[in-house]
This record gives C-alpha cells, structure tokens and sequence, in this order.
C-alpha cells in the first residue's frame, strides 16, 4: 500500500499547526541554548528528552544553530537571530575547514549559508564586511568539501565518506550544497601545480556516481533490484577505481533500505535540480563527466557503457531528474499510509507487524521503529521535486509530489510527532540515530526506541515549516543557492492548490 495522499492540502491551510509548532520550537532552542554545556560537544540526539551528545562525527552542530536562524527567518524574533549568528562566528570556524568529513553542507550551509541568504533577500540588514565573511566561508568549505575526492575506474569520481577513500555515501547528496554554494561564488579548487578544479564537475561527477550505483532502477543490477531502493554506502576497490559492492552503516543490510538514506536521495538531487535549473546549458555541459564503464557486459546498468559524454547537458539533467523520482516513488510506495516510514523496508521484525504499511504509523509498536526524521527529510524533497516539475510543465507528476511532501508535513507537525511538552528539548519525536548500534534509547518496558528527537530531524523539521510557510505568505522561495537566481519566483506553490 502506498501513501494516502491528501489532496485537498494547501499551504495555508497548514499554518495553524505551523504557527503552533513555531511557537514550540522557540522554546526547544531557548531550552538547548540555556542548558547546553559546550565543552561536551555537540548535542545529537535526545535520552529521555534531553540532548545528549555522541562522538562519531561532528556533524550536528551546524544543525543547532541552524535552527536558531529559521526561527528567525519564519518568526523575525531577533534573539534567535542573535544565538544563530554569534554561535556561528564562535564555533563554526573549525566545521569550515573540517578535511576528515563529508558534512560540510549539513554544518555550513545550515549556518553560514542561512546567514548569507537572509541577508541577500533583505531579512537581516546588508553589511558588505559580514556578507564577505559569510561568502569566504562558503567558498573555503566548498573547496575542502570537493578536495575530499576519490577517482573511480569510469574517470569520474566521488566525494568520500568519513569512513574512508572506498565509501560512497548516499547521505553526501545533501552535503553537495556546499560545492554548489561555493561555485556560484565563483570558488575553484586549486590542485597541485596550480591547477584549478571546478566544483561543479565535482559536484555533477559525485551526483552521478551515487545515481549510478547507490540507487537501484529494476535493470537486473542484482536479485535485489527494486526501481528507486537504495543503498547506503557503495564500496570501491582503491586500487583501481573498480565498484565491488553494496553497503550500510546505519541501515539494516545492503540489501535493504534504510530509510533515511532514501530520504537523504529524494532531496538532493530535487535540490541539485533546483540549482542546475538555474545554470544554462553550457555551464552544465562544460561541466559534465565523462562517464563510461568498460568492465564486461553482462546485465545491468552498472556492466554497460553509459551515453553521458561531456558536453550533455540534457543527459546530466536527465540522470539527475531519473534519480530523484525513482527514490521519490519508492518512497511513496513503502512509508505507511500518513507518510511516514519505518526506518529500514528490510528491518528483521517486520514480519511480526502484519500489514503495517496499509495503516497510518504507530511509533509505539513493539517491533521496529519508525523514523520520522527521514519523513521529514522526505517531505522537503517531495515538495522541491513537484516544483521543479511544475516549472517544467509537468503538472501532474507536480502536484502528486507537491501534495505528498504537503501529506507527510500534515502529519508531521501534530501529534504524535510532535514534541509539546516544555520538559522535553526536542521537537520532532520518534526520529532514529543508530538502531544497528543500538545508540538510541529505549523506554524502560518498551522493545524499541520512540519518543526521542534528534539534531537532524528537528532541524528539517523547521525547514520545511519554513518552507510550506513562506507559500503560505506568498514570500520569495527559500532556496539555499542565490535566492536572486531562483526560477520559482514568490508563487511557488499553485493556487489551483491553495483555494
């Protein structure tokens, strides 16, 4: 069963429950900035409703003050304005220029690049000296992002993942952001002997290798090759550049699919669509990958020659839009029927759960957990992609995924989901770290986590409040790129939609 899609939703007819969640908020992040204790690091995830900290990566903190700032941008209540921009000059710093992580559009854009766009769309005050801080710290953190780069055996490469030269995260769509962000400010990457690299080859080349072998399109790839699945990782032989295999870290198995990956796929490439729709055809086409595979046929997309060839603008945009609605249906084909998903399609208990994807979630189910982080993750996507469709003409496959995002947002921003007692810090309950691990926290008497938030989910959680209420107002579409170059304008959302 797929999800039920809503389609008497609008923007403003969501902006009681907007309004209210906004109001929770504010003092989540009061809450946070009051108590938190610096020298522990960086606040991750809830236990027992307060934030807790966990080292892997450091790649939550942009998150925290990221959140200050929507608050601003959606409220104009200039404290958090304050909290968001003197963290970011204070503790920022070292995420710019951070060579052992592939976050850096999770920590940077989420506060440099915030701080940037509100001052370019006038929210905050223009101040030339601020603005070209603002702009050098994007444009260092989308060069040391791109150096992080391994060649593949097709020519083309990838931006690795922490874990090392062989990994390829589908997680890191999001985090191309920052390469996007920096060449539009006109930043390169200098190699040896002065060479300069462009970021946007880097960024087409790594958004091409994760549509090729992170995301499955029912071509006979495997005996598990479900049209829009995905897979955590890919693992590469560094040797050669040759690909070897499938992989998860936070999913139950390569050969299932976590769903906040999945998540992590519908939204950037729906953003990276946004952002090529602003470039012309030979920015694009300059910068396409050469992308051909020469291993010996023998099925499946990843044993045959591939027709992009440098200069195809239409193929990279091609392969980009193909990525983003593959994942976007498999995702609306196995979330449960209010939209959110459970947090793996393959998770080991889901046997035990009857037929859990024809009824709407249950967080406090005994078996597995759902993960509302990766719903709200979703949503974003759904709604970017019936966007760049509809400015394309595609009207229907528009609203079907413009109406979805709207489906899951519903959802979302009520209870159960969301957090309205004042002594819990969080505000997207339910949302899912490390169920492999076993990070995250379970109730005494219950079998699962539930009833915890997280960095991440809270924080997309108020981007798409944002996102959904700036069409409410009929306000300039919040784009993470040069809002100035944006195509939708300020009535991004139909009023077929909206009456």
């Amino acid at each position: 069963m797929a999800i039920r899609i809503d389609h008497r939703l609008a923007a403003h007819k969501l902006l009681p429950k907007i309004n209210r969640f906004f109001d929770l908020s504010a003092a989540k992040i009061l809450s946070l900035e009051k108590t938190w204790d610096s020298s522990k690091g960086t606040p991750v995830f809830t236990v027992k409703g307060n934030y807790t900290s966990r080292g892997w990566t450091e790649w939550t903190q942009g998150f925290q003050f990221g959140s200050a700032l929507l608050q601003f941008d959606a409220t104009g209540e200039k404290q958090f304005l304050q909290i968001g921009r003197n963290k970011t000059v204070q503790l920022m710093a070292t995420h710019v220029s951070h060579v052992g992580v592939h976050d850096h559009g999770f920590n940077n854009i989420s506060t440099y690049g915030n701080l940037w766009r509100l001052m370019r769309e006038g929210k905050i005050p223009l101040n030339e000296y601020e603005n070209n801080f603002y702009e050098l710290a994007l444009k260092v953190s989308g060069a040391v992002q791109a150096a992080r780069w391994t060649q593949i055996a097709d020519g083309a490469g990838y931006i690795y993942s922490f874990n090392g030269p062989h990994s390829l995260f589908v997680d890191t769509l999001r985090s191309l952001r920052s390469l996007a962000v920096a060449h539009q400010l006109g930043q390169v990457l200098m190699g040896e002997r002065d060479q300069k690299i462009s970021l946007l080859q880097r960024l087409i080349q790594h958004a091409q290798a994760t549509a090729r072998y992170n995301i499955y399109y029912g071509e006979g790839r495997d005996a598990y090759d479900v049209p829009g699945r995905t897979a955590h990782e890919s693992i590469f032989n560094v040797n050669d550049g040759s690909y070897r295999c499938p992989s998860s870290q936070q999913g139950y198995s390569p050969r299932s699919t976590w769903t906040r990956g999945l998540a992590w796929a519908i939204l950037g490439y729906a953003e990276q669509l946004e952002f090529l729709n602003t470039l012309t055809d030979e920015e694009v086409g300059s910068a396409a990958a050469v992308a051909r595979v020469s291993s010996p046929p023998r099925r499946g997309p990843l044993n045959r020659e591939y027709s992009l060839t440098t200069g195809d603008a239409a193929a990279t945009r091609f392969s980009f839009l193909r990525a983003a609605t593959a994942t976007a249906d498999f995702y609306l084909a196995n979330c449960c029927t209010d939209g959110v998903p459970m947090w793996d399609t393959g998770a080991p208990n889901l046997h035990r759960m009857g037929r859990c994807l024809n009824k709407p979630s249950n967080p406090f189910n005994r078996w597995e957990p759902v993960d509302s982080s990766a719903a709200a993750i979703a949503a974003q996507g759904l709604i970017h992609l019936g966007n760049y469709l509809s400015s394309k003409g595609d009207r229907n496959n528009a609203a079907r995924y413009r109406q979805a995002g709207l489906t899951v947002a519903n959802t979302l921003f009520e209870e159960p989901y969301l957090s309205v007692s004042s002594r819990h810090q969080g505000l997207l309950l339910h949302s899912v770290y490390h169920q492999p691990n076993g990070w995250d926290y379970i109730a005494p008497g219950n079998k699962v986590p539930n009833g915890e938030s997280s960095m991440w989910g809270d924080y997309h959680a108020r981007e798409l409040a944002l996102l959904i209420l700036r069409a409410a107002r009929n306000e300039t579409y919040p784009a993470f790129f040069s809002e100035v170059r944006a195509k939708h304008g300020r009535d991004f959302f139909d009023h077929s939609a909206q009456t």
